[in-house]
């Protein structure tokens, strides 16, 4: 049995050291310009394609590391550059996943390769499962999905909200209700393919951080798609509704839980990125700022600050570790161990941030410096891909096997 190793090996030092310069060349400079904008950095995204970094092989190859840490390896470095546009990198990833998840080998064969493209001809994937009345609440979810008999096709109707890439993305992967008696167990989910009819964006969102990153709500208006655009097919579909009817199945059977399960951990080491890049800039301004005649860091309050953010940014990279790699293995987080490193990081980078810009004073308030910046976009991982507090009804109620609300 594998045991676990939290050092890196030289292909993990040569993966840092590549993602974090291009992170430095590309990302940083173009990281405050795109924020101001607030639109998707497709030149970014191009130069990321160049490089290798936006592409399946790219993602593919550290998903399937077999200590787990290459991809929380490569979403620190890339988030170390910037949030909104380490987002609009990754971000089809998470629709990958998606599929990777809930569908066959076939499946993934013929639909993930279609949300990357390649250099010069990019494509987006977006993972639509979030509505206006069904965030944290999954089984309050109102798109539905009927199967027409007759052509064998599935029509979708609803509203998603919140979707990263929702409308601009050429593949849509999206959680609807096939039995609304079931609630969550009647869930299933659907690949949306490139120039489907009935698909539109909806309102567009002008968000407090990562606005690099395109975030929309995702129309769907008698969306007709073929019957193997449903992932998994639809004899595993009946084999598991008919489970749940009878009430067994495992609850744990949801779609879009099951998608989000695999990622938490990558959302944390994203967490930890931003958080570290703070640190950094706090360290190196607290060195070099004189007040009373001294360096502010010789001034214990700002020494502990540091000490205390670094800590946290260190623990938070266990936790994400320890997840990955427990992932990697097949294991079960019979501690709800994915949800306590996307707690534990997301809060964290929160707290680092807010920390950062007190120490800068009034310079870390303006966008002179970058720290303020940083510290709207770590807000969003205390919220999205499970709330705080969600993640603490997960690691709750597994932990105590009690029905927890």
């Amino acid at each position: 049995m594998s045991t676990p190793s939290f050092e890196p090996t030289p292909d993990h030092l040569e993966l840092k050291s590549w993602l974090h310069t291009f992170a430095a060349d590309v990302i940083r400079p173009a990281a405050a310009e795109w924020d101001e904008r607030e639109e998707f950095p497709w030149p970014v995204v191009e130069a990321a394609a160049q490089a290798g970094i936006y592409s399946l092989d790219f993602f593919a190859t550290q998903g399937f590391d077999p200590t787990g840490l290459g991809i929380p390896i490569s979403m620190e470095e890339l988030f170390w550059g910037d949030a909104g546009i380490g987002l609009a990198i990754a971000g089809t990833a998470l629709a990958a996943a998606g599929v990777s998840s809930n569908g066959t080998p076939e499946q993934v064969g013929e639909w993930v390769p279609q949300m990357f493209g390649s250099p010069g001809d990019l494509k987006l994937g977006a993972f639509c499962s979030s509505e206006p009345d069904a965030g944290s609440d999954v089984g309050a979810m109102r798109t539905r999905a009927r199967h027409d008999e007759a052509t064998g096709e599935w029509v979708l109707n609803g509203t998603k909200t919140w979707a990263t890439n929702g409308g601009l993305a050429d593949v849509h992967v999206v959680t609807a209700v096939v039995d609304p008696d079931l609630r969550t167990r009647g869930q299933a989910s659907f690949v949306v393919p490139p120039g489907t009819k009935g698909l539109s964006q909806g309102q567009k969102f002008h968000k407090h951080g990562i606005r690099a990153s395109h975030t929309a709500e995702v129309v769907l208006e008698d969306v007709r798609v073929p019957g193997r655009c449903l992932l998994g097919g639809k004899e595993k579909l009946d084999a598991r509704l008919a489970r749940a009817r009878e009430g067994g199945g495992a609850r744990r059977g949801n779609a879009s839980m099951a998608t989000f399960e695999r990622t938490r951990p990558a959302v944390g080491a994203q967490a930890i990125g931003i958080a570290r890049a703070a640190y950094e800039v706090a360290l190196d301004y607290a060195r070099t700022r004189e007040q009373f005649g001294k360096a502010i860091i010789e001034n214990q309050a700002i020494a502990f600050a540091l000490a205390d953010m670094k800590t946290g940014i260190d623990a938070s990279r266990l936790l994400v570790w320890r997840a990955a790699w427990m992932a990697s293995q097949g294991r079960a987080f019979d501690s709800a161990e994915g949800s306590m490193s996307k707690l534990f990081a997301g809060e964290t980078a929160v707290r680092v941030t807010e920390k950062a810009m007190q120490i800068l004073g009034g310079n870390g308030f303006t966008r002179e410096y970058p720290v303020e910046r940083w510290a709207r976009d770590a807000k969003i991982y205390t919220i999205f891909e499970g709330t705080s507090e969600i993640q603490r009804l997960v690691i709750a109620r597994t932990i105590s096997g009690a029905p927890i609300r």
